[in-house]
């Protein structure tokens, strides 16, 4: 018995970050010609337009202004000093023959008169100096009072904001986030109605095997991992990029300490989850310490566990762990029989069957875990290299990812999902 693990049902998936703008995941025509579409608005920053802010902004244009002008004034201060001390000793000189002079008028004949005038003369550009030292004066007035100006208005948006306290405010925005995630993660879900044609992405590999992204990481992480062959391997391969994966260069080898079994693993939040050879027991392995964190028995559950068992005369079981404990948490028996299906993977809570491995096959049967309903659907998919051996949807980037006879392929993925207004 083994079991296939999926992460899509993991809910708390991040998205992209609001820098990068609209974002349209799906979109299709229903019966009717209505457009289904599944769209992210960015965040838009609600400050801008408060009136505070803007005077937060001309009070900041304004300290920038004061801040230049007193570099002006220093630069201009430390140079005219400069020019006043090098005629130190001038006026010195001048300021003795002067007091010689009006002691002894006699002295000063027409030479020495000569001689005084000349070094007078070289006094005369330190009178604009004197000058702009006193416009400097004015200048340093002005903006003593353009700091008390500022302060005053920095006093006034403080009482006035004064009523909402810094965590109060954070706990307001912390909620409009999680409001935020719980609107986008409605649009990201939904009743799967198509599959677009397949995206090849690297031919490589054996026969079975499986590739997948971690749903839980940041968007900035583009990290791929590879596990080749359907039993007894334990070497998986992580890529830094998925440019890197379809060039088969920059990775690290990971060398699991018990060999898996089947192709139904999935990485989650920096976790491998994979079926150990031989038994039923889960196991997550975790990358960064290279260890297994927690194993555990599988009887009717795992961790979104589909599988068969005798007591359920081979039929497909759901089964849901907590993924930290891998603790069980519910079981569905969908009542399809395992002899009928080819591969199965799992959005928002549906289990959706394929009927076969092969070229031909369609997604046929759906299994609603939050209703414990069941419906027959007839949504095709070109199956490209005839055998498909792994199929699992990445609620963060809407695809759905496939391992097919050798080559690693993607699938766009149209979403009806009937978001409710206050209004309706």
């Amino acid at each position: 018995m083994y079991a296939c693990i999926y992460s899509s049902l993991f809910q708390q998936a991040l998205y992209p970050s609001p820098e990068e703008g609209w974002q349209i995941y799906s979109s299709a025509q229903d019966a009717d010609g209505k457009c289904i579409c599944t769209v992210v608005a960015p965040a838009q920053n609600m400050c801008n337009r408060d009136p505070r802010s803007r005077q937060l902004r001309q009070l900041m244009e304004k300290v920038q202004n004061i801040s230049q002008s007193m570099e002006v004034l220093d630069l201009r201060t430390y140079r005219d000093l400069q020019y006043v001390r090098n005629t130190e000793g001038l006026m010195k000189v001048v300021d003795g023959k002067l007091k010689v002079a009006s002691e002894n008028p006699r002295s000063l004949n027409p030479k020495g008169f000569q001689e005084l005038k000349d070094k007078v003369s070289q006094l005369l550009p330190l009178l604009p100096v004197l000058e702009q030292y006193k416009a400097d004066a004015k200048m340093i007035l002005r903006l003593r009072e353009e700091v008390r100006n500022l302060s005053l208005v920095l006093m006034a948006i403080q009482e006035e904001m004064g009523a909402y306290d810094y965590e109060e405010l954070r706990q307001r925005v912390l909620l409009l986030e999680t409001r935020l995630h719980s609107c986008m993660q409605k649009l990201g879900c939904g009743k799967l109605t198509g599959v677009s044609n397949p995206i090849t992405v690297r031919a490589s590999g054996s026969r079975f095997g499986s590739w997948m992204t971690d749903t839980m990481i940041p968007s900035s992480d583009n990290r791929v991992w590879s596990m080749d062959g359907y039993f007894k391997g334990r070497r998986v391969l992580e890529y830094r990029t998925m440019n890197d994966f379809m060039k088969g260069q920059n990775f690290v080898q990971h060398l699991l300490p018990h060999p898996w079994a089947g192709t139904g693993h999935v990485v989650y939040n920096g976790s491998l989850y994979y079926n150990k050879y031989q038994s039923n027991i889960i196991i997550k392995y975790h990358f960064r310490s290279r260890s297994v964190l927690v194993q555990r028995s599988l009887n009717e559950n795992g961790l979104w566990a589909v599988y068969t068992t005798i007591p359920n005369a081979g039929n497909i079981v759901i089964s849901r762990l907590e993924p930290q404990s891998l603790e069980v948490l519910q079981t569905w028996d969908t009542g399809f029989p395992k002899r009928s299906a080819g591969e199965s993977f799992m959005i928002c809570g549906t289990l959706y069957v394929t009927n076969s491995h092969l070229a031909g096959a369609k997604i046929y049967f759906a299994y609603y875990t939050n209703t414990s309903n069941y419906e027959y659907t007839d949504i095709p998919f070109h199956n490209q290299y005839s055998h498909i051996s792994m199929m699992d949807y990445n609620p963060r980037e809407r695809v759905l990812y496939t391992w097919n006879n050798g080559h690693q392929v993607l699938y766009n993925v149209t979403l009806f999902q009937v978001i409710k207004t206050s209004g309706d």
